[in-house]
């Protein structure tokens, strides 16, 4: 179990607590008497952005508020001190922007309206019209002076808001103040004296103590305090997701107020966190500052770009004078539900971009033109990873491979913990353990098989080991707060840390992937970046001191939670590099943040073998999905702990739903590989597998789908059925893409009864099976532990490759199935994507993307490939790759008449094929090996 006493709560962090104070004053207020207000004749609009000042009532602050408007209505916005004495942190867009600072594109719109609106009470608002969708809704933004607030409206409704409950506070760097402007009465409990520096002095925040302890350790908080709090609320919404990584619900539950579900706010802090809660805001291995707001109206988001500890808290229906003045600016209702977040940001500029939707597809895309969508994996990783901590040796991990073959179950990568190296020095290998590494990966590639190593970012202090050795010469490492390379305990004992905010450092480590730098590595190996939050186990909350010092003098603080990216990021540059010309990487990574999509995979980390963290497996996993990062799944079986052989089969049975599919165990585990719990379980998890490559060709689709439009690859049901209220906090369903709905097993029990509901007023197919029902519908469901649920909603077309096969390489030629679910109209559609799955190509045009139809009794193929590549070369020399491929097998669920011949036309050329149509009432329809080619366009006509 986790010792929760290693982690601070808000309660031990000062900025926490002083902004959780701050907001209780301002609800408890008596009237709305704002200390924060913008400043009369401020307001001013120009090239594509407003800007005003905001200034403090009670001391001399002075803050200079911007709203840059940029494409899809998204709207920026950012609060710093107009003069600072030192200036912050603002590099954070370099590394999380999918194109940097410079390639955010304003927005196109130029016929933009300020106007100034005052009311009988003496508010004064600014409203500009910024504005109109492909739905031809109306934006428009309000800012209010006194009582200072910004809402985003959509058609004259409220949707976003700022600042509504009064919680703004911002520290100044001008003073040795870990007050700030708490209260009216600016008293906090254990707070110090405010201690202004004179005005004429340069004097900085460096030459007064601000040392803040926790336990053994000390941070001298060398700039100073720097915290800045603020709500934003969403006015007729109930339920809000997002900001991973928790062990916790789908819709975040309320941490104040007073139905608060958690006395503590969620925490966004990279941190180790072993055997960790199942039910818990406590901080994790990820961060991503991405909060989403869905009611049946509307669906919005909030997205904080700062890298530096955070915290934020979530309320319902929050009391406050000062909403209740600005509820009649914005014309909304005292009774109106809302939902409130108050975030908690300990350092770094206030840097966040309203998301104004307004619906689910239109919030995904608008937050990938942000930071970017998945890269495009290699297609071997969404097959099934075979890893534990360790492989004992060569001859272990063989063996373990012709089990494989033995038991006939498909895999495609296993994995080597630490224990591969050689004294926990990465980029080495064991030789007494492996003598031929090469020999190794290369009988691993027979059956079209990888192998994975483990390399952590500490790197052993070693000057016998060339890589500590030579980074040490060349200034790699990180510095501590007296200039020296800063020094902490990892499994390899004494190590040392990259800097990898230096662009050379991050050059340097990858350039060790060169098949040069590291010895007997092959292209079929490839890479997991584990321990990368950083963890430190000296270190605070087994981290690193914030007030390490970076390359350019930033301190650790400011980018805590991107360290991890930026080891992922080296890692993915160096594996796309060692070849030329250049191959997809395959990079897994513990700690993420937003932008880690574009460079890896994630998983959530050291789970526990028991139900609760199956459970709550699920939501982490959607939430991932829901914020960006998609390629993410949970360890199948559990980390720590021996899970019975009913806990492991039904946990298989989910993880083949993962995005990236992969079981892992502690080293003092049992062995657990599928064949060793003998029957009938073998042969149920070999069954679960086998579905997951069936369906190889439909995940890789929904992967190149998501890369184009930002749509999540696994979705809670709300996205696909956005107005039935019923499903906003549905975690025991989900989909993967919108054709599939999945029910997994959840408990214990030889059968266990599910409640399966059915969202909307559509078909829906149980999977391999005859059954069908109309749904909306609750259905009672016996499920053994040889059964899983899994429907597919009418109106989609879903490709297969059915043929079992040892991995995905060797399906690379097999045919293709194709089935159709019809719609309760007889109609439905789907996609399919086909490249080289592993090169850069693509880029160039050398894929396909075909789109099926299915209406009026006829099948279609065409091609749906974006204009910019239709007939490239490119594409035209990868067809000639894939030209013989096949479709030979055509099934159609559900028709009303039973057809008896098609006539298939392709090339101009018609003939006739034979239909069996099944079931009790002669519904399902198959076309046996019609034949025709997956690259071709085509049509397959149903006929009596």
């Amino acid at each position: 179990m986790v010792k929760v006493e290693d982690f601070k709560t808000c309660n031990d962090s000062r900025f926490c607590k002083l902004h959780r104070q701050f907001a209780d004053s301002a609800t408890k207020a008596s009237k709305a008497d704002p200390q924060y207000y913008v400043k009369k004749d401020s307001v001013a609009f120009a090239d594509n952005v407003l800007s005003a000042r905001i200034v403090n009532s009670q001391k001399n602050i002075d803050l200079s508020l911007t709203a840059t408007f940029l494409e899809q209505q998204i709207v920026r916005l950012r609060i710093q001190e107009a003069e600072p004495i030192k200036p912050r942190y603002q590099g954070c867009g370099e590394h999380v922007l999918k194109n940097g600072e410079a390639g955010l594109l304003n927005s196109s719109f130029s016929d933009y309206n300020l106007s100034i609106k005052n009311s009988t009470d003496g508010l004064t608002t600014h409203v500009l019209h910024f504005g109109k969708n492909s739905q031809n809704h109306d934006f428009t933004l309000l800012l209010t002076e006194k009582p200072w607030s910004l809402s985003i409206l959509q058609n004259d409704k409220p949707t976003i808001e700022v600042n509504s409950l009064g919680y703004f506070n911002f520290e100044n760097v001008k003073t040795h103040d870990s007050v700030s402007s708490v209260s009216p009465s600016n008293k906090i409990s254990d707070a110090t004296e405010n201690t202004p520096l004179a005005d004429n002095s340069t004097q900085t925040n460096t030459d007064v103590k601000h040392d803040e302890t926790f336990k053994s350790w000390t941070d001298s908080v060398p700039n100073g305090p720097q915290s800045f709090g603020i709500d934003i609320s969403f006015p007729g919404s109930s339920n809000l997701y997002g900001i991973p990584e928790h062990a916790s619900t789908l819709s975040l539950k309320t941490t104040r107020g007073a139905k608060e579900h958690y006395s503590e706010p969620y925490r966004l802090y990279n941190l180790d966190v072993f055997e960790y809660l199942e039910d818990s805001p406590m901080a994790l291995y990820g961060s991503v500052p991405l909060i989403l707001s869905h009611s049946s109206q509307h669906t919005v988001g909030l997205f904080s770009m700062n890298s530096a500890e955070t915290w934020v808290d979530i309320t319902k229906n929050q009391p406050s004078n000062i909403l209740n003045l600005l509820n009649k600016v914005v014309n909304r209702s005292n009774s109106a539900s809302f939902s409130s977040s108050h975030w908690i940001t300990e350092s770094g500029v206030l840097d966040m971009f309203l998301i104004p939707g307004p619906t689910p597809k239109e919030v995904f895309s608008q937050y990938a033109s942000l930071t970017g969508t998945t890269d495009l994996p290699r297609e071997f990783a969404l097959g099934y990873h075979q890893c534990r901590w360790n492989y004992l040796d060569q001859d272990d991990v063989l063996s373990v491979n012709q089990k494989f073959e033995e038991h006939r179950i498909p895999y495609d990568v296993i994995w080597l913990d630490i224990e591969h190296t050689d004294s926990k020095k990465y980029y080495t290998w064991d030789y007494k353990k492996f003598p031929d590494p090469v020999f190794m990966q290369n009988e691993l590639a027979k059956h079209g098989r990888n192998l994975v190593n483990v390399v952590d970012p500490h790197i052993k202090t070693d000057p016998g080991y060339s890589i500590s050795k030579t980074a040490a010469q060349n200034n790699h490492f990180i510095k501590n707060k007296n200039g020296k390379d800063f020094k902490g305990w990892c499994w390899p004992g004494d190590s040392n840390w990259v800097d990898y905010f230096n662009p050379e450092s991050l050059q340097w480590v990858s350039e060790q992937y060169s098949f040069k730098n590291y010895h007997n590595t092959t292209s079929n190996l490839f890479i997991w970046n584990d321990m990368n939050e950083p963890a430190i186990f000296n270190g605070p909350e087994i981290t690193m001191e914030k007030d390490i010092v970076h390359h350019g003098g930033i301190e650790h603080r400011d980018v805590h939670n991107i360290y991890g990216m930026l080891v992922q990021k080296s890692t993915f540059e160096g594996l796309s590099n060692r070849e030329n010309p250049p191959k997809r990487p395959f990079v897994l990574s513990r700690a993420y943040f937003a932008g880690t999509q574009r460079y890896g995979a994630i998983w959530t980390g050291d789970n526990t073998a028991d139900w609760n963290h199956l459970q709550v497996s699920i939501p982490m996993v959607l939430t991932n999905c829901l914020t960006g990062i998609n390629f993410n799944g949970a360890d199948v079986g559990g980390f720590f702990g021996n899970p019975s052989s009913e806990l492991l089969t039904r946990w298989y049975q989910l993880g083949i739903w993962y995005p990236f599919f992969r079981a892992h165990a502690h080293i003092d585990t049992k062995r657990r590989e599928p064949w060793l719990l003998g029957e009938p379980y073998v042969s149920h998890i070999r069954d679960a597998i086998q579905l997951r490559y069936r369906f190889l060709p439909y995940w890789y689709t929904l992967f190149y789908e998501n890369k184009q439009t930002g749509m999540p690859i696994a979705r809670p049901l709300w996205v696909e059925f956005p107005e039935n209220s019923n499903f906003y906090e549905t975690t025991t369903q989900f989909m993967v893409g919108s054709a599939l709905m999945i029910s997994p097993v959840l408990s214990e029990g030889d059968v266990v009864t599910q409640q399966i509901k059915l969202p909307s007023q559509e078909s829906y197919y149980e999977f391999d099976t005859d059954y069908s029902v109309p749904g909306p519908e609750t259905l009672t469901m016996q499920t053994p532990i040889d059964k899983q649920v899994i429907f597919a909603v009418g109106g989609n077309i879903i490709p297969t490759k059915d043929r079992p096969r040892r991995s995905s390489k060797l399906m690379k030629n097999d045919p293709y199935t194709i089935n159709v679910f019809t719609s309760m109209r007889g109609e439905a559609k789907g996609s399919l994507y086909i490249d080289d799955g592993e090169t850069f190509d693509y880029k160039k045009g050398a894929y396909i993307y075909r789109e099926f139809s299915f209406t009026n009794a006829t099948l279609y193929s065409k091609d749906a490939t974006p204009k910019e590549h239709i007939d490239s070369d490119s594409q035209k020399a990868f067809i000639e790759t894939i030209k013989d491929i096949r479709v030979e097998r055509v099934v159609i669920s559900k028709m009303y008449n039973s057809f008896t011949k098609a006539i298939i036309t392709e090339n101009g050329v018609q003939r006739e094929v034979e239909v069996t149509c099944t079931s009790k009432n002669k519904t399902k329809c198959v076309i046996r090996d019609p034949a025709v080619l997956i690259s071709n366009d085509w049509s397959i006509q149903l006929v009596f």
